[in-house]
This record gives C-alpha cells, structure tokens and sequence, in this order.
C-alpha cells in the first residue's frame, strides 16, 4: 500500500477522526456557550421548550427531569424521561431552546413508532453485550489469529454490531433534530436571528455522531484487514 502498513493507514484515520472530533466537540462547546447568552423568545426555560413540544405533539406520558453534567442531555424511550442538564433545563436561552427540542423531538419518534429509532433501540442489548467484551475478543483474536482465527472473526462481528449502531443513530438524531428546527420556527420560540444559531448548533452536534460513526467504520476495516492478512500469512 504504497510502502504503508496497515497499523500505519490506521494511526493516520485514528489521528485524523480524533483530531476532527477534538475541533468539532469544542466549536460545540463553544457555540452553546456563545447561544446561552442568546434569549429565546418568550424567555421559555429548557423545561418549559420540552413540555410544550410535547403537549403540542399530543404526548402528555413523558417526565421531563434535571440531570448534572454538562450537554449529557438524552430522552430514554424505557422509562419515557426527557433527561435535560441543568443549563437547559433551567436556561432560557436558544441553545437551551434548541437541545430541549431535540430531545423532545426523540420522545416524538417514539411516539410515532420512528423505524430507525425502533431498529436502534431493539440493538440495544446487543450492543451493551459487544461493547462489554468486544475489545477482549479481538485482543484474543490477534494473539491467537494462527492458531484459532475464529476467535477474531467473533470480536469482528461483535465490532461490528457498535459500527452498525453507530450508523442507524445518525438519522435517528438527524430527524430528531429536523422536527426541532421546524416546531421551533412554527411556534416562534426562535426568531429570524437566533432560528440559525440554533441550527449550526444542532448541526455540530450531529456532527459528533457522524464523526464517531466513521472512526467506528475505519476501526471495523482496520480488524479485517489483519484478520483477512493474518490468515494469507
């Protein structure tokens, strides 16, 4: 490969997707911070975003509840909880506006039996079981690829299975991100200058998981190739 080993080829992709992660998750940092200080109309709270959103959808089942950290928000489809860190549940703000939205716009695709949410959510166990043991199968696989190479097939497919999740989550969050950006201009919670900003939020933070799903890709080739040259050699 042009005097380029396959561990080579793999450090060049795995800098890069880090380095390309590293820019994206601080120009999201960034842009939430700079968004925060933006007010929504109306001045409604995270909170509040979320409860009409999803009376405006009709869904009235759903907590919405105040986790810590810092953009740890998420919507858990097994308990039905809206989960909004501090700063967006509390802030009233168009980054606070926009992420409440998005994960509400997650409890919608529930709602409406969502296929890519369905297919994510029934991956689930499968993937906790491989990411549990997925990096000791493959470690086993390559110390023993000459003498039993089946071990490595194993954690390959196991890999593959976080690869493929990885994959369906994008247009999971995607879609949950459209029927923010749209709820939020229809209801006016943004207005003709903020409604932007709250959609290059959104766009860096899909961006993350498009990132995350293509160093996942290149992780799974990376595995094949030393399974597929392990067993020529």
């Amino acid at each position: 490969m042009n005097g380029i080993s396959i561990n080579g080829l793999y450090w060049i992709i795995f800098i890069g997707v880090a380095v390309i992660s590293w820019i994206i998750q601080h120009s999201l940092q960034k842009a939430f911070k700079e968004y925060s200080q933006i007010p929504s109309e109306g001045h409604l709270t995270g909170r509040e975003v979320a409860q009409k959103m999803l009376h405006d959808n009709d869904i009235y089942d759903v907590q919405v509840t105040c986790i810590e950290g810092q953009l740890t928000d998420n919507y858990n489809p097994t308990n039905k909880t809206l989960n909004l860190s501090k700063a967006v549940y509390y802030g009233d703000s168009v980054a606070s506006a926009a992420v409440a939205a998005h994960e509400c716009g997650h409890a919608v695709q529930h709602a409406l039996a969502y296929a890519p949410l369905q297919m994510r959510s029934a991956l689930v166990p499968a993937v906790s079981f491989a990411s549990k043991w997925v990096m000791w199968v493959l470690l086993a696989g390559m110390l023993l690829i000459k003498t039993f190479p089946s071990l490595m097939f194993i954690g390959i497919i196991l890999f593959a299975l976080t690869t493929l999740f990885s994959f369906i989550t994008l247009p999971v969050e995607i879609d949950a991100s459209r029927r923010a950006l749209v709820w939020l201009d229809n209801h006016q919670i943004t207005s003709r200058e903020s409604h932007p900003k709250a959609q290059r939020a959104l766009r860096l933070a899909a961006y993350t998981y498009v990132v995350a799903a293509l160093g996942s890709l290149a992780t799974l080739l990376y595995y094949i190739m030393i399974f597929t040259g392990g067993r020529r050699d």
